[in-house]
């Protein structure tokens, strides 16, 4: 059962305006802050908002309201429900895609196809929220927009969480091993991408630059000031 009304900052108008309960009591109850609900109070939050009696719809009652008002300390308690409610399912479907970046998710379907061709279609339309024909046109290059497609990183462009995409990467290649050793065929050579978490933390060796050291032949002094004798013009002692 909710520890909250069902219209928190309705039922916070109702109890401001038909009770005499604290603001601490009306906050507690609503689970909002005690500036709030006398912001409410002082007709400055919520202006418009019709309040809802809380009474009425069996989330408190008259016996629970008189009690809080005359023990300020009194905390309020939801009514028990005589009613059971079924649970409510959170909904499954493809993940919703801000309006602002869709145009940027062909790209992204387009660098996951390339990238990780080991995901199946359902697993690129939970990372990046797209239909199934989508990803077939822009597989066969069919795809209206084709030619001005770019792969781009779908972590990059906020489409998905890099945990959310190496999760599926991690399942799909689970599931390729797995396949392939069902079917008696040799592992995957190495050499396949890494997670981006790994290639990041991974420190790289410095690159050291073998230049080969030039030789200096030592100083030879007389056949120094040999040429230097040779130099002197004629007419010089």
């Amino acid at each position: 059962m909710s520890t909250l009304p069902l219209m928190p900052k309705a039922t916070a108008v109702w109890l401001v305006e038909n009770t005499s309960l604290a603001f601490a009591q009306i906050a507690d109850f609503c689970g909002l802050h005690v500036l709030e609900v006398k912001g409410i109070a002082d007709g400055d939050v919520a202006q418009g908002i019709k309040g809802t009696d809380p009474v009425s719809s069996g989330q408190l009652s008259r016996e629970e309201i008189a009690r809080a008002e005359k023990d300020a300390k009194h905390t309020l308690k939801m009514a028990v429900s005589k009613v059971d409610l079924p649970e409510i399912k959170p909904r499954k479907g493809p993940r919703y895609t801000p309006l602002s970046r869709r145009q940027d998710r062909p790209n992204a379907i387009l660098w996951l196809v390339k990238s990780h061709p080991e995901l199946r279609d359902a697993q690129v339309m939970r990372l990046v929220g797209t239909t199934k024909p989508t990803i077939d046109a822009i597989r066969d290059r069919s795809h209206w927009n084709a030619p001005n497609l770019v792969p781009m990183d779908p972590v990059t462009l906020g489409l998905c969480s890099q945990i959310e995409l190496d999760a599926e990467v991690k399942k799909a290649s689970s599931r390729a091993e797995r396949e392939r050793e069902e079917a008696g065929l040799p592992p995957v050579a190495e050499g396949t991408l890494l997670p981006a978490g790994e290639t990041i933390t991974r420190e790289r060796p410095p690159i050291v630059v073998d230049r080969p050291r030039e030789v200096e032949a030592p100083i030879d002094a007389e056949h120094v000031f040999a040429n230097l004798g040779g130099t002197k013009t004629s007419g010089q002692d």
